[in-house]
């Protein structure tokens, strides 16, 4: 059974004052704890490495920290056994792909992981759904994630960063870190392509418009930690078109929210850029993609165009990543599953706007590739240079027209399980 996870605000005035200020290293080939509340580190979620001479299996670790950037290092590898481990961090935010390593061979990387709490000052904290009281995106603790078909870590250490720059990501269940599988996002996968450069701090939630976003304070906590360095991604829509109160809709409040977030991005320095909402699975008779926003993303690019802010045509992307699938391979991006796939699933699931792994890996590279092709020569974009130069140099070459087969893409699945549909549509 999961730990249960109570987000407090009162953990910060117990934490010992040394985690904040110093690097802490585990040595895994030595005995750890459990974790706890008196050691403040341990493995965790009722997990542990396999005992010597069985087969590897994944575990989780976690350490009390507060809320800023750290700087991860893992080595991976184990002295008696071949191994193949990937790495991911509090809710499944994907940081290394799978990476194999002989029986004595070890391999050191590096990324950062942003961590945050609810608290936002001595009187106001973030507004969240009861479904996320047990989130690791929201608790007290770097929860660090060790997948793949046999993982092996031997040594980590982690350091507060306080000087890489943040990407903040602002959305719905589209964006979001989730929870558990079979459901997935782009702004857990994006992560793996920043590595040790940048921090990426997902505030996105399912089911939520620009007005709820707001409303439950979670802009206001991420100005807590804003900086002129740091840059803000907004994807909206889905939700938004589904207000039908007193000046609802596309020209209205939903325009008058996104400058809401423009002028309060900016006013602290930072950068800030729109992405249009990914498409829904919805074909015509003719294998093509039938529009379901309305007017929705028309908005957000006249926004952006009267407003000059940078934006990603995730819109466009989505279209044509679904219409390349077709029909029917379309349902292999999305939580398309038989009964039985997942333990107690006794329905077939059938979603078409929420992604699996799968899929959302490969709208991750439409935002990768989206930043790569920002015209930083000129404004707007011009402020978007260090983000470009901070991306992975490795990221290969991408077209949502020749997408990766998802019969050869592998990304290991995690061990918490929720087939319960996310909020909205």
């Amino acid at each position: 059974m999961l730990h249960l996870r109570i987000c407090s605000a009162l953990w910060a005035l117990t934490l010992p004052l040394f985690l904040a200020a110093q690097p802490r290293s585990f040595d895994l080939t030595a005995p750890q704890p459990d974790y706890s509340d008196a050691t403040g580190y341990g493995y965790d979620l009722d997990t542990r490495p396999a005992p010597a001479k069985s087969p590897l299996q994944p575990y989780y670790f976690s350490l009390r920290v507060p809320d800023g950037n750290y700087r991860v290092t893992v080595t991976l590898g184990h002295r008696r056994q071949a191994a193949s481990t990937a790495v991911r961090a509090e809710s499944r935010r994907l940081f290394i792909e799978e990476i194999a390593t002989r029986k004595g061979e070890f391999r050191t990387v590096s990324f950062l992981v942003n961590k945050r709490s609810p608290r936002i000052d001595d009187t106001r904290s973030v507004s969240l759904k009861p479904r996320e009281q047990t989130y690791l995106n929201w608790d007290d603790r770097l929860t660090l994630e060790f997948a793949g078909q046999a993982p092996a870590v031997s040594q980590i250490t982690i350091e507060p960063d306080t000087a890489a720059a943040t990407l903040y990501l602002i959305g719905n269940s589209t964006v979001v870190d989730q929870e558990s599988e079979p459901y997935a996002s782009w702004g857990q996968m994006i992560p793996r392509w920043f590595g040790d450069r940048l921090a990426v701090s997902n505030h996105a939630e399912s089911g939520l418009a620009c007005s709820s976003f707001l409303g439950q304070h979670r802009l206001d906590k991420i100005l807590t930690t804003l900086r002129p360095r740091d840059y803000v991604f907004v994807e909206f829509g889905h939700n938004d078109q589904k207000e039908h109160g007193v000046g609802d809709g596309a020209w209205y409040n939903f325009s008058h929210n996104l400058k809401i977030f423009i002028d309060r991005v900016r006013a602290k320095g930072a950068q800030i850029l729109f992405v249009t909402p990914t498409q829904r699975r919805s074909f015509d008779g003719q294998g093509r993609i039938q529009e379901t926003h309305g007017d929705y993303p028309d908005a957000m690019r006249a926004v952006a165009a009267r407003e000059q802010v940078p934006l990603i045509e995730l819109h466009d992307m989505t279209r044509t990543f679904f219409e390349t699938l077709g029909v029917e391979g379309s349902k292999r991006a999305l939580v398309h599953y038989p009964a039985g796939t997942y333990p107690h699933q006794d329905k077939p699931l059938a979603d078409n706007t929420h992604f699996n792994p799968y899929g959302a890996y490969e709208v991750a590279k439409m935002i990768i590739l989206g930043i790569r092709g920002l015209d930083t020569t000129s404004a707007p974009a011009a402020p978007f240079l260090p983000l470009q130069q901070a991306l992975d140099p490795t990221f290969p070459p991408f077209d949502p027209a020749a997408p990766d087969d998802p019969a050869t893409l592998h990304l290991p699945s995690a061990s918490r399980i929720d087939t319960t549909k996310p909020d909205g549509n």
